[in-house]
């Protein structure tokens, strides 16, 4: 028989556990999101927490890529970037404080803001063996009320082998573009489409692979 004694110990395990699977939920979409009427979105510098200065820059741009394919209007990274200058030079936040979503929405006539914070970025070359990791965070909110509208967390890890480190770091470069790609892609297939989307999604994933490799094939 269960001893009564033993409850309070097994109430807390539970409590714990519960909490646990919740704090590990990846992805949050406000259940009134389709109400909200979201069409523009300001995409902020990315929180770079990693030492990579060049990581911000890439992530940032890919993701504001992400966005006009799931239906939403670019907002020029340099008008964004000109607006958080001004905001700044008028001493409106304070330093090194992230700006507010209502600050910057009153400033860009905007609808929301998204928020990132890139927590990984890096490669660890080992014996034959080199894994690389990219996570980030990512926080869309109301211009107007501050509320949490989408939030997802995701991590990639992929995993190199070979027999010389000269051919790991090389291949650890590649596996870079994959990572990014993954949490980017784990990331937005959470996002509620946009107004401008093209409805069918078999039809905008073909467009936006059509139009990445287009990409490529002139850099």
């Amino acid at each position: 028989m269960f001893s009564w004694k033993y409850t309070g110990v097994f109430l807390a395990v539970c409590a714990i556990f519960i909490s646990g699977c919740r704090g590990t939920i990846p992805s949050f979409v406000a259940p009134d999101f389709d109400k909200r009427c979201i069409r523009l979105i300001a995409l902020m510098p990315i929180d770079n927490k990693t030492k990579d200065q060049k990581a911000a820059v890439i992530l940032r741009k890919e993701l504001l890529e992400e966005l006009y394919f799931k239906g939403y209007p670019q907002i020029p990274l340099d008008v964004i970037d000109g607006k958080i200058k001004e905001i700044n030079e008028r001493n409106l936040v304070t330093t090194g404080k992230r700006i507010p979503p209502d600050v910057i929405g009153e400033a860009l006539g905007i609808d929301a803001v998204m928020y990132c914070t890139l927590t990984e970025w890096g490669v660890s070359l080992r014996y034959l063996y080199a894994p690389t990791t990219v996570a980030a965070s990512f926080e869309l909110l109301s211009a107007k009320t501050g509320e949490t509208l989408w939030r997802s967390n995701q991590k990639v890890v992929e995993r190199d082998y070979d027999i010389t480190q000269k051919r790991l770091e090389m291949k650890s470069h590649e596996s870079y573009e994959i990572a990014v790609r993954e949490v980017l892609d784990k990331a937005i297939a959470t996002f509620p489409d946009g107004p401008d989307c093209l409805g069918d999604p078999s039809s905008s994933t073909g467009v936006k692979d059509i139009l990445i490799r287009l990409k490529k094939s002139v850099q």
